[in-house]
């Protein structure tokens, strides 16, 4: 446990000759996230995640008379398959995805200073500077965790779209959390931080781990997979915004399900918790109301108990799917299985390209392209263009392709750029150049 900062503003003076070399300032959450690999069958507390991101704790503080600005890039997810589960009865649905950390991203600076309050600044005037904002949220919870008083100001660069199923608002928040933490020279323990981060929104403990990251539950309870090589991407960013609460009610309608109110908990905590836009987000203050109304509903849903037995059976087998699926692409290596591509020129094949042989897909596309076709038809051109896997990310409206070489990326980047929305290449992030390249300077 930390002790209480002083009164007197952000932080306390350090104490006689504790001075912090410019080796320990620089090293921070440079150091390479440390984590318990994911394996065996134990239970899901044997299997949690460990994430030790070492930033310097010898009861130093900031001086008084200064602030200091820490700037973090928040880097952007995709993800490698989303299959969406049964509505539970807190009123979110189960889901099994797989997240990767990619290149492209927002960038976050944080300081501190004397006074009280969160303030947040963003040319961007889609994304909110109030207690609806992930920052602001997180911000306000870390510093009571850490005992800490000031007022923190977080300027937020937005170059990642708005509402385009990346990620880019969680990462935002996670960028601040750790931003702070160096700010103010105090550290959380990594449970701790995981636990901010789940409070705040499902997306956010992905980017206290990075990599390749299993995610389960509602997308909060995150496994660190192993690290798979970086590899050449297209990320499209077409100029629609897809609701996230809205392609979940449109899921289960599908599905012949009474849909959960379109501000339900899934909205805001999922990708509705967000840096950008959202009435959607300022729900999760009245979450329980929510959720109460989500299990009214579903136990006054008209159907028969046989059909409620024949539905979920057919959820349970669709998530086991995937998890058949999953399990065939990340035990590709040791099969004997002949590679359709690279082999043919003696080369390794990137693990990433064995999601074409698995078949894993994106459950909201089933959705959201009928909602918007111009999606799909993005998709279509992905795969013209080279990708030898393409996808919706999150529920959209980002779309991904996963290429060969990064070469072949940039020509199917000059392709794209000739007929439709923005493209720009990136590459997907290991765990370690993850940690190593979020902070600036």
């Amino acid at each position: 446990m930390t002790s209480p900062a002083r009164e007197q503003g952000v932080g306390e003076r350090p104490t006689r000759g504790a001075n912090v070399s410019p080796e320990t300032a620089k090293r921070g959450i440079q150091d390479t996230a440390t984590t318990m690999p994911l394996e065996g069958r134990g239970c899901a507390e044997r299997r949690a995640l460990l994430v030790v991101n070492r930033v310097p704790n010898q009861g130093l503080r900031l001086y008084n008379q200064s602030s200091m600005t820490v700037t973090m890039r928040s880097f952007a997810k995709i993800n490698l398959g989303l299959r969406i589960g049964a509505a539970r009865d807190d009123g979110f649905h189960e889901l099994l995805t797989v997240y990767q950390t990619i290149s492209l991203h927002d960038v976050i600076r944080v300081s501190a200073g004397r006074g009280s309050g969160i303030e947040i600044r963003c040319d961007d005037s889609r994304v909110p500077r109030d207690q609806s904002n992930t920052c602001w949220r997180v911000a306000e919870r870390a510093m009571a965790a850490l005992q800490a008083k000031g007022r923190v100001l977080i300027e937020i660069e937005k170059r990642l779209p708005v509402q385009g199923g990346l990620g880019g608002a969680s990462a935002n928040a996670v960028a601040t959390l750790l931003g702070l933490e160096r700010v103010l020279r105090k550290s959380l323990p990594a449970t701790e931080r995981l636990r901010i981060a789940a409070e705040v929104g499902s997306d956010l403990p992905l980017f206290l781990v990075g990599g390749t990251v299993l995610g389960l539950g509602r997308g909060e309870q995150v496994y660190p997979l192993a690290d798979l090589p970086a590899m050449a991407c297209i990320v499209v960013t077409p100029g629609i915004g897809v609701s996230t609460p809205k392609a979940f009610a449109d899921w289960d309608r599908r599905q012949e399900r009474k849909p959960v109110s379109p501000a339900s908990p899934d909205g805001v905590l999922k990708g509705g918790g967000s840096t950008e836009l959202h009435q959607e987000v300022a729900v999760a203050e009245t979450a329980p109301a929510e959720i109460g109304s989500a299990r009214t509903a579903r136990r006054n849903s008209g159907g028969s108990t046989e059909d409620r037995k024949l539905t979920a059976s057919n959820v349970s087998d669709r998530m086991k799917g995937l998890s058949r699926g999953l399990s065939a692409w990340l035990s590709e290596p040791y099969s004997s299985a002949p590679s359709p591509f690279g082999a043919r020129r003696g080369q390794a094949e990137n693990p990433l390209l064995w999601l074409v042989r698995a078949g894993i897909e994106n459950d909201f596309e089933k959705v959201v392209f009928p909602e918007y076709p111009e999606l799909c038809k993005a998709k279509d051109a992905l795969v013209r263009a080279g990708a030898k896997y393409a996808s919706l990310s999150g529920s959209g409206s980002t779309l991904y392709g996963l290429f060969e070489s990064r070469a072949a990326a940039q020509r199917g980047v000059i392709r794209l750029q000739k007929q439709g929305p923005p493209a720009q290449a990136a590459t997907t992030l290991t765990r370690a150049g993850y940690w190593r390249r979020m902070l600036v300077g």
